[in-house]
């Protein structure tokens, strides 16, 4: 009786195997005989994945995500970077995000910091951005009072002293040495296209400290660019891996009614303006035939990137915007690989895989509470630099035509991959959680971003196109420039039907 099933699954024709096999074979898509039956968890109800948010009585947001496991990642957000330093020298949020995590008011110095944390195994770090700077530690959850002692400690009590201040001095002007001898000029043309997007406000103002800004920066200047905007309703204390209570307490106890080292007091100067778009053009004229010397040197190449505005991430464009960029995706062209590469992008589908001597050719999708950029990047020989802009203004002015159904559905998908495959690590769900919060108050699920992502259709696309291409564009140059069209002719080709530069008759060829 009992063994009818199993008979049918080739238990009787099968042989015992050596290692003491209990199964001889059974087939693995039959029940184990004599085995009871597995009982699964179930997933329980969503308010166990929703990040909670409480605002204390100072104005400070504090948000978790529960995330099992040992270890956790805390840290503070502030809504503060290179876009607020109008007023300013420029260049202050580079010295703040170097100077983190340095000598406190408890900490004699970063080897004491270092020292602390190592015994809840954590590690510490500070990145700052054009619109926030983030303090963050990862550590083994009972530290956690230690944790939020310690950032409370760096972020309202540095003691920025003179020796500290004079040895981020020397760091930036390194790094801005090497940032200019980089093969990879990416950062740098980032750099331009914002400067070249928003020209002199907000997030075009530069996000590197200029080299004759370094000796002006003191103390003084710190203090009074911190007392403006490190101000508890300008900050986020977020926390993945953790009880909410906890953190809460623990805010409490560390942040709120904390005396900063410049004083309390209203702040007075708040840059609150929004961005306006310019569009316009930076050129460098740069000798790169000698970037990159060695058994396999780099070809003097010339970079251009040309963007056009998109939207912000709070308005609903910002979906398709995300997925267009997808779709567009590239990269360099000797990236080998098949499927799951990204090889059936556009860019490597209509410009690298069909012109074997473009060097790059990808896609950026920048977005800020107010704005965004959408560019395309590519670098070729300079010889060659007319026909490459051709080519990315036509991909600019294909992007409004039709949209395949199977590379929409394709480019959906890849862009849900991504976010989850990303939402695995505990400091990406943290840094996610931070800004959410920081920008809107509240955190949109993984799961409902898939959602809006599988709601997009190509006459949304279509839509968002053609609303940017009515825009002037933002374009960077950086290498041997001879050959570079005018800016009236990249806004005359953005402009055209086919994307084509105006033809130019020269008298002598």
């Amino acid at each position: 009786g009992a063994w009818g099933p199993a008979r049918r699954c080739g238990l009787a024709a099968g042989r015992s195997y050596s290692g003491g096999g209990a199964y001889p074979s059974v087939s693995l898509t039959c029940p184990l005989p004599g085995v009871p039956k597995a009982v699964f968890a179930a997933a329980e109800g969503r308010e166990r994945f929703e990040t909670r948010v409480t605002v204390l009585e100072n104005g400070l947001r504090v948000a978790s995500q529960n995330k099992f496991g040992q270890f956790c990642t805390v840290g503070l957000l502030i809504n503060s970077g290179s876009r607020h330093e109008a007023k300013y020298l420029s260049g202050i949020s580079h010295f703040l995000e170097k100077l983190a995590f340095s000598s406190t008011a408890q900490f004699g110095s970063k080897d004491e910091i270092l020292l602390t944390l190592e015994k809840h195994g954590g590690i510490c770090d500070c990145q700052a951005s054009r619109d926030t700077i983030m303090y963050a530690v990862s550590a083994d959850a009972k530290g956690l009072d230690t944790v939020v002692n310690l950032l409370a400690d760096v972020v309202l009590q540095p003691r920025l002293s003179d020796e500290e201040i004079e040895m981020t001095r020397a760091a930036i002007r390194f790094e801005l040495e090497d940032l200019n001898m980089r093969p990879d000029p990416e950062p740098l043309l980032t750099e331009m296209i914002h400067a070249a997007a928003y020209r002199n406000n907000t997030v075009g103002l530069n996000r590197y400290c200029p080299v004759e800004n370094t000796d002006k920066i003191n103390r003084e200047v710190l203090h009074s660019y911190l007392h403006n905007y490190y101000t508890p309703d300008r900050m986020v204390l977020a926390g993945v891996g953790i009880e909410h209570e906890q953190l809460v307490e623990c805010a409490r106890k560390h942040l709120l009614g904390a005396e900063p080292v410049w004083g309390s007091g209203q702040s007075k100067d708040v840059d609150r303006s929004v961005a306006q778009y310019t569009g316009g053009i930076v050129k460098v004229e740069k000798d790169m035939s000698d970037v990159s010397l060695g058994p396999t040197p780099i070809p003097e190449l010339t970079h251009i990137m040309i963007g056009l505005e998109s939207c912000s991430f709070l308005e609903e464009d910002f979906i398709p915007f995300a997925v267009l960029n997808m779709m567009m995706g590239g990269g360099g062209s000797f990236s080998a690989g098949g499927p799951g590469k990204g090889m059936f992008t556009r860019l490597y589908l209509n410009v690298l895989n069909r012109h074997h001597w473009m060097y790059n050719a990808t896609s950026y999708h920048h977005s800020y509470e107010d704005t965004g950029l959408l560019c395309i990047h590519a670098s070729a020989d300079p010889k060659q630099v007319r026909e490459m802009v051709e080519i990315i203004t036509r991909e600019f002015i294909l992007m409004a035509g039709a949209v395949g159904e199977v590379e929409l559905e394709r480019a959906k998908t890849q862009l849900k991959s991504m976010l989850m495959m990303n939402l695995e690590s505990r400091p990406v769900i943290f840094e996610d959680v931070g800004r959410q919060v920081l920008a809107t108050n509240t955190r949109k699920l993984p799961h409902e971003l898939c959602d809006l992502i599988s709601q997009v259709k190509s006459a949304d696309i279509k839509r968002v196109v053609t609303k940017m291409l009515h825009k002037k564009p933002a374009v960077a140059a950086l290498g041997d420039l001879t050959d570079l069209p005018t800016y009236e002719h990249i806004q005359a080709a953005l402009s055209s039907k086919d994307g084509r530069l105006p033809r130019m008759y020269r008298l002598f060829r």
